[in-house]
């Protein structure tokens, strides 16, 4: 009886070792994509006027900008500055949503990970952690 007790908890034991290992080579095998992905991504915003155009990367660094010649016709820079830092502000926010949207879609649906890309709750992923090796623990001892 004890030893088909012991083949039953081998093969659920063998089968969730081929769950989690198949979800590892999957996530894996993404890693190469998701980096081309990535290097490739480039998000542009205009400003409202259609003036000032930013190119920026995944992680928001900025590719370019370019200026309408429009820009020259008022002759105010406070004014040009701040027209150019607030469409690179909208472009990198824009790049983090798509960056973690992205991201999210080669991790594990309902990962602590996913959660805090999309929160930013670096204390909610810690907490998720903490729980997890709470439960190791518990089963060890």
């Amino acid at each position: 009886m004890a030893e088909s007790v012991d083949r039953e908890a081998n093969r659920a034991l063998r089968a969730r070792f081929d769950e989690v290992y198949g979800q590892y080579r999957q996530l894996r095998s993404g890693l190469d994509e998701l980096q081309t992905r990535l290097a490739e991504l480039r998000i542009t915003e205009r400003s409202d006027d259609g003036q000032v155009t930013a190119t920026v990367g995944a992680r928001g660094e900025l590719i370019a900008v370019e200026l309408s010649p429009a820009v020259y016709r008022t002759r105010d820079a406070s004014a040009l500055s701040r027209k150019i830092t607030t469409t690179v502000h909208r472009a990198t926010a824009a790049a983090v949503a798509a960056t973690q949207e992205l991201v999210a879609g080669y991790l594990p649906a309902g990962s602590g990970s996913v959660d805090f890309l999309r929160s930013g709750d670096f204390g909610a992923l810690l907490g998720r952690a903490d729980a997890a090796l709470r439960g190791e623990g518990e089963r060890r001892g």
